[in-house]
């Protein structure tokens, strides 16, 4: 049975959450392990003592989560760092909320929007920063599903599908009997229960070998395993339809979605209030500020290390003249137009191997990381958000009011998300979501009007903006079943982001293509320059696409840093 999602829930409440969506999927023995492998590594003042590494000097590469993470650690045992940012006016890499109002009551997210209830290295660092959360509504069945110009309210069964979109794709009489939401439940939950717990848990771990179970499933892209399964390519193409994340995978590697699948990630999720970017402006102020207001509350401020924020610095170059000697990193000051050095006993590198690639490294690394950032492939994802001069998605009675969730459509704009600040959950066994006292449709509201990946976001994207603009309003209103120019009177302003033309990332997350888990996701992580070089970010993690990847990968790199200086303290 589904509970009810209390706001700023507990550990407890979460875990309360997260049993009930294993035990609904038929695997309450998945949830220990994954607790476990979403936890935080120990405490970095487990290894050394708080304020023991003064003087040692460490350069973290990039300002995100995982630089955030690993300076916040860090800081703790009292290292000397230096944060190079690349970014000039904005904290937190690719979590991007976009204000429009000088408020900042007006938001949309460009980047993560949403956490799930088992990421407990994202819901370790919002408890300790004191971030408040609300839910995050991912399933609301008065959201359309728009096909072949069929105009459906969403289906949880999947009777209307069955009946008005089945009869545009050449599907066997055997497929036509079966309701889609059942070849979903062939696709993953059959294909995670013929595997024992200790072998699905790989799906969530960075190990230099895998089982073979985990192996053969690494060799297919999601389009090869619907055939395994048995599916024709009218049911491949029908799914493809009414879930638009099917076929922007398609040839992708299967098990980074199944990995989020046995987390059962889409259950129960949260929003953090005032928009994720909170997220890294906390942990911003935190390593800053000469007395942290949370986050630091047993270590006395003269024992903490010194954290220096270098923002507007691109990093051109890594080299290490000594075998196991010190690293210099070479970088351009683009707010002077002028170029430094620096030298620091330990790096931990947590830019995209997308940009990576462009630093000039001396020597090169390690021949199989060295593939790893030349080959691993990054998703491009779009997203376009509006802000409206009132929520007509949210307006008429209980059966036709939006509060949360999302359409899909196979016009290119894939899918729509409609704002969860409005909504109050009352049964989720029943999907019901009521308003929230004192909220209003004739309230202003941002709308996520597209929201795309691979080739539909690289065609949105690189649409010119004034045209692709129209073209995504035109849209929304098809999916809604609105008069053409409807919203050209309700939308009063807009924001685009296509990651892969970002230069900072050039792309929105790490995908892996088949094979690339077991040939590059151990050697992505190891370090590099015997030991001075470390790596963390959602691309070295065993959780692609997702906030807990960097953030607990920056807390790995940060012990792993404390580890090799033990002979400096002990």
């Amino acid at each position: 049975m589904l509970l009810t999602q209390p706001d700023n829930p507990t550990p407890n409440e979460r875990y309360q959450l997260l049993l009930s969506a294993l035990t609904e999927l038929g695997r309450p023995e998945d949830f220990q392990n994954i607790i476990e492998l979403f936890s935080p590594p120990q405490d970095i003042t487990k290894i050394n003592p708080a304020g023991s590494c003064k003087h040692i000097k460490v350069g973290i590469l990039g300002g995100g989560l995982a630089g955030l993470s690993a300076a916040f650690e860090l800081r703790k045992l009292g290292f000397d760092i230096t944060i190079f940012e690349a970014e000039e006016e904005r904290i937190g890499g690719r979590v991007y909320t976009h204000f429009f109002d000088e408020f900042k009551s007006l938001y949309g997210e460009l980047g993560p929007m949403r956490i799930p209830v088992s990421h407990e290295t994202v819901w370790h660092y919002m408890d300790l920063l004191r971030l408040k959360t609300r839910p995050f509504v991912q399933f609301q069945p008065n959201a359309f599903i728009f096909v072949r110009d069929v105009r459906l309210r969403q289906d949880d069964g999947g009777e209307s599908v069955q009946q008005k979109i089945y009869p545009f794709f050449d599907m066997t009489p055997e497929e036509r009997a079966t309701l889609w939401p059942e070849f979903f439940e062939l696709i993953f939950d059959e294909t995670l229960q013929e595997m024992p717990p200790e072998i699905r848990r790989e799906l969530l771990e960075v190990l230099p070998i895998y089982s073979p179970e985990i192996l053969a499933l690494d060799t297919l892209n999601f389009r090869e395993l619907m055939q395994a399964k048995g599916l024709s390519e009218g049911a491949i193409e029908m799914l493809s339809n009414i879930q638009p994340f099917v076929e922007a995978f398609l040839y992708l590697n299967f098990l980074d979605e199944l990995g989020p699948e046995y987390a059962a990630s889409y259950f129960y999720m949260y929003e953090i209030l005032d928009g994720m970017v909170q997220l890294p402006l906390a942990l911003h102020q935190a390593i800053l500020s000469p007395l942290p207001p949370y986050g630091y509350d047993d270590i006395p401020a003269h024992l903490l290390g010194n954290v220096h924020w270098k923002s507007g610095h691109y990093i051109t170059g890594l080299s290490q003249s000594i075998p196991g000697g010190s690293v210099q990193v070479d970088y351009l000051n683009k707010k002077k137009k002028c170029k430094g050095e620096d030298t620091f006993d330990f790096v931990i590198c947590t830019l995209p191997f997308s940009s990576l690639q462009r630093v000039e490294l001396n020597p090169i690394f390690k021949s199989r990381k060295m593939q790893a950032i030349s080959e691993v492939n990054y998703a491009s994802a779009q997203k376009t958000i509006m802000l409206c001069r009132h929520r007509f998605w949210e307006t008429g009675d209980m059966s036709e009011r939006i509060l949360g969730g999302g359409s899909v459509t196979d016009l290119p704009i894939a899918t729509i998300w409609y704002p969860s600040d409005h909504a109050y959950p009352i049964n989720l066994e029943e999907n019901l979501w009521g308003f929230r006292p004192g909220t209003s449709p004739y309230e202003p509201g941002v709308l996520l009007a597209s929201y795309n990946w691979t080739q539909e976001a690289i065609r949105v994207g690189n649409t010119p903006g004034p045209t692709r603009f129209e073209d995504i309003k035109r849209q929304v209103e098809k999916v809604h079943g609105l008069p053409e120019g409807y919203l050209d009177s309700i939308v009063l302003d807009y924001k685009t982001v296509h990651w892969n033309r970002e230069p900072l990332f050039l792309g929105a997350f790490a995908f892996y293509e088949p094979q690339q888990k077991s040939l590059f996701n151990f050697v992505s992580a190891e370090p590099d320059y015997h030991g001075r070089v470390h790596f963390a970010g959602e691309h070295v993690s065993a959780i692609r696409q997702w906030m807990q990847g960097s953030l607990k990968t920056g807390m790995e790199a940060a012990n792993a840093v404390a580890k090799i200086c033990s002979h400096y303290v002990s």
